[in-house]
């Protein structure tokens, strides 16, 4: 029987590690020991997709311990509950609000998000445990509110986009389904945020609250 081959750590990740020792961490040391010593304040918590293409801190152009990320399947916040065994978004918020007090959250979504379209076009299980499709259900309240998929396209035929912008609307009103968050954004201590990124294009879009519209955050985005 052959012996199992020895596992490497990937060349990249190290090339880019070996990058970070010289630039990042030379340039930044101060920041990182002082972040090491008196713990992280970040101001921002933003719930992300795990899609590598749509990484925060890069984004944001962010520096260490400025914004605290959780990171799932479509950007999902579930709505709150206590029964269930496993609730790792659900205790990346309450770390968020009750120990670090951060005074924003942001739910960013973006474009052509594989999670949606699995939901969508009702993909067939990737294994017996069915792990994607048991946790895209969430959707089903964003899906049923947007309408039919031959009726909710729109002028522009769009449906996944629509999709894409209405989960993020369900993640934003499940997050006032937490009484800790519902209370100080009651009080004008939190603030609710909802962004869209354009994968192909850069372009952001931020939610207005009071019409509900997704706006571009900035209009001379380089092409």
């Amino acid at each position: 029987m052959r012996a199992a081959a020895a596992s490497r750590f990937p060349a990249r990740l190290e090339a880019g590690y070996r990058a970070f020792l010289d630039d990042r961490l030379a340039d930044e040391r101060q920041r990182y020991e002082t972040l090491a010593q008196g713990g992280q304040k970040p101001e921002v918590m933003m719930i992300g997709c795990c899609d590598s293409r749509v990484s925060p801190e890069v984004v944001f152009d962010a520096s260490p311990g400025e914004i605290f990320v959780v990171r799932n399947v479509a950007n999902l916040v579930p709505p709150f509950e206590t029964g269930g065994k496993y609730h790792g978004t659900s205790a990346a918020l309450e770390f968020a609000v009750q120990a670090l007090k951060v005074q924003h959250i942001v739910v960013l979504g973006h474009a052509r998000c594989g999670g949606v379209r699995a939901f969508a076009e009702e993909t067939a299980p990737l294994s017996p445990g069915d792990f994607i499709g048991k946790w895209m259900s969430l959707i089903t309240p964003a899906a049923a509110r947007i309408g039919p998929r031959h009726e909710a396209a729109g002028e522009d035929g769009d449906y996944l986009r629509r999709l894409e912008l209405a989960v993020i609307e369900l993640s934003l009103a499940n997050l006032m389904t937490f009484p800790c968050i519902r209370i100080l954004v009651e009080r004008g201590r939190l603030q609710l945020h909802g962004a869209y990124f354009g994968v192909a294009d850069g372009v952001l879009l931020v939610r207005d609250p009071a019409t509900g519209r997704f706006d571009r955050l900035v209009t001379d985005v380089p092409r």
